[in-house]
């Protein structure tokens, strides 16, 4: 008669440990990529109970942005290409001639600065629910070039360099300078006006 030898079996109670330093050492080695979107401040959440006010702006304030279900821009009244919007916007919100078409200014007390006139433009966006998310982006970025170039101009007329190279305190004060405005209204349908 054969003598039946013992298979010898793998000792797995090791395994399941070495799985787990082995996740362990993953998930704290590996760096996961960050969220990056379209940075607005958002106005602070109302108190409960509060009553909600509407406030009135001078409609020599508003610019309204619209992109309308065709990916068509309006701003100011105005059907132009996107490479139009951002000069368009900051025409309006420097104001350099002091027209009474335009945003007023009121002198603002900024601390480290001093007085200084602020411009009261906001601009409003609005899209239609059919527009493409590359038009709507594509607007966004024309609206923030246009807030980075006034901001790059004022920071270099005050302190001799651009914006994102002045320390926290004097970007601080080109921000209260320069205030980001852009106010987005709920996308609706805008098409309609704009179809030509």
């Amino acid at each position: 008669m054969a003598n039946k030898k013992k298979t010898p079996g793998i000792n797995a109670s090791s395994m399941a440990d070495i799985a787990f330093l082995l996740l362990i050492f993953w998930l704290t080695t590996t760096t996961m990529n960050s969220d990056k979107g379209l940075q607005r401040r958002l106005p602070p959440m109302p108190e409960e109970g509060a009553q909600q006010e509407d406030v009135k702006i001078n409609r020599r304030n508003i610019i309204q942005v619209k992109i309308n279900s065709s990916d068509r821009i309006i701003a100011g009244g105005e059907i132009m290409d996107i490479s139009m919007v951002k000069d368009k916007v900051k025409e309006f919100i420097t104001n350099p001639a002091n027209l009474e078409t335009m945003p007023e200014k009121e002198m603002k007390q900024i601390e480290g600065f001093g007085e200084y006139p602020v411009s009261k433009g906001v601009v409003s966006l609005q899209n239609d629910r059919g527009t493409s998310y590359n038009a709507y982006l594509q607007v966004q970025n024309e609206l923030a070039r246009a807030f980075n170039e006034i901001r790059d101009d004022f920071s270099r007329q005050n302190f001799g360099t651009v914006y994102n190279n002045l320390d926290e305190d004097k970007q601080k004060i080109v921000r209260e300078a320069i205030p980001l405005s852009i106010s987005e209204a709920e996308p609706k349908d805008v098409g309609r006006s704009a179809r030509r």
